[in-house]
């Protein structure tokens, strides 16, 4: 059971990191996100908050960028 669901998580961190034009973003906020939903909500957090990870990531560092500066 868990290795479909592992397998699975990682195409689709792969996949939804590919979409963008700043990959490294995208899957460093998915590695992030899906950390923290592992933690809070077990594997289907991890894969929730992977998905939201590489969506939100290039815009929640080009926010910490500007933060910066």
């Amino acid at each position: 059971m868990r290795l479909p669901l592992l397998l699975s998580t990682l195409a689709m961190t792969l996949m939804l990191g590919a979409c963008g034009n700043t990959v490294e973003q995208r899957i460093g906020g998915a590695a992030v996100g899906a950390g923290t939903g592992a933690v809070v909500a077990g594997p289907v957090g991890a894969v929730v908050g992977g998905a939201a990870g590489a969506v939100t990531g290039p815009s929640v560092a080009r926010a910490t960028r500007r933060a910066t500066r």
